[in-house]
């Protein structure tokens, strides 16, 4: 029988995972018990992801805000710090900020807009260009900023960031001056010693605070990059990627997964004899017309996977097909001729007509992307991702 179905997605429920528990058993558990409860069968090149949260749990990888402030204040000690460039996120960066302000004696915060990196707003652009306001040359105090715009709440969270950050840091009894601007280099006016919050973009912050006159300059990769007094750390990423764990502590992104993957195929493979694909990870990538993130706050969608998973798709367009190469044919000889293209496709389609329109990412990303959708991040209970038929094309 001909199939009919292509790629399919399950959301693989499993124990809460904690500190101390062998994911490596839990996943391979959760996978074989999924395939024997919901009868279908493990194949070649089926996928397994698993979602950060749950590696870190069982790694431990967590800390305190004490933890940060003996950080910060290690690194910048009496200084002033300007802290730029945070996203606007209370599961993100409500507790990192918090332990900031705890290890500081002065924060000049600065705040991208209308936007921070990842897409949340503190102010429509459109109300911008109502006011003459040009985001890339225009620093504002906070008095500017307000007297333009006024107190607005975040669409989805109901908060207004600029005084919910601000309360932050005077929670301690720290002094804190709000600014906004686009350009890194503003933040030297007001102190040489900064810690640079954005993600993505963090590498040329560094490079451009360093080259103006920059003197204590480091990124939320550089805080807890080590252990403090026992803590949890990431020594590729420090505070990047955590989530706030509870009041008073953040949950950190996990380290060392690669030998955590491979142990799941090797395991995997020797019970089923398949040879599946493994990969853990973090935030896809994908945007929200209405409140405009991007998601992607973490360091890198997937810090770890198998082999079989890097590189790009190497796909052609079948509308591109049926309507250009293949434009006269019609029914089962239009099927056959897209079928033996398909077959005989050359192994690298970068640049060709017929791959236009595809979509040019990372495999990993694309995988991520599909499997943080359908894990969410609530009480769906799935952090278990099992992936078939998603490397089969149109003649399988």
């Amino acid at each position: 029988m001909e199939r009919v179905v292509g790629t399919v997605v399950r959301g693989l429920r499993c124990p809460i995972i904690n500190q101390g528990d062998n994911i490596e058993e839990i996943v391979v558990d959760s996978v074989l018990n999924a395939a024997e409860v919901e009868g279908f069968t493990i194949q070649d090149k089926d996928i397994v992801t698993l979602t950060e949260s749950i590696v870190a749990r069982a790694q431990g990888n967590y800390a305190t805000i004490e933890h940060i402030a003996k950080d910060v204040e290690a690194k910048f000690g009496e200084e002033t710090v300007g802290v730029i460039f945070p996203i606007l996120s209370r599961n993100r960066f409500a507790n990192i900020l918090r332990g900031i302000a705890k290890g500081a004696k002065k924060v000049v915060l600065m705040l991208s807009y209308p936007s921070d990196e990842v897409g949340n707003h503190l102010v429509d652009i459109d109300l911008l260009d109502e006011k003459g306001v040009n985001p890339w040359t225009d620093v504002l105090t906070e008095k500017q900023f307000r007297d333009h715009f006024g107190y607005i709440k975040h669409t989805f969270t109901g908060v207004d960031y600029i005084e919910y950050y601000k309360s932050l840091i005077e929670e301690f009894g720290v002094e804190c001056e709000v600014i906004f601007s686009n350009n890194a280099k503003t933040i030297l006016d007001y102190t040489k010693n900064v810690l640079t919050c954005d993600i993505h973009t963090r590498f040329r912050t560094k490079r451009i605070l360093k080259a103006n006159g920059g003197e204590k300059i480091y990124g939320l990769d550089d805080i807890l990059s080590t252990s403090i007094d026992g803590s949890g750390f990431n020594d590729a990423y420090g505070l990047l990627g955590s989530n706030k764990s509870t009041e008073d502590s953040v949950k950190l992104f996990p380290r060392n997964c690669q030998p955590l993957v491979d142990k799941i195929q090797q395991m995997l493979n020797e019970k089923t004899g398949k040879n599946v694909e493994v990969m853990v990870y973090g935030d896809g990538a994908f945007k929200d017309p209405v409140g405009k993130i991007w998601e992607l706050a973490d360091p890198v969608v997937s810090p770890a996977y198998t082999a079989g998973l890097d590189g790009t798709p190497n796909e052609v367009k079948l509308k591109y097909l049926a309507d250009n190469n293949f434009a006269d044919l019609r029914g089962e000889e239009l099927k056959q001729a897209i079928s033996e293209f398909i077959t005989n496709k050359n192994e690298d389609l970068v640049g060709a007509m017929e791959a236009q329109g595809t979509t040019p990412r990372k495999l990993t990303d694309l995988i991520g992307s599909l499997s943080d959708l359908t894990s969410g991040s609530g009480d769906k209970g799935t952090p278990i991702i099992f992936i078939q038929g998603y490397f089969d094309n149109y003649t399988k």
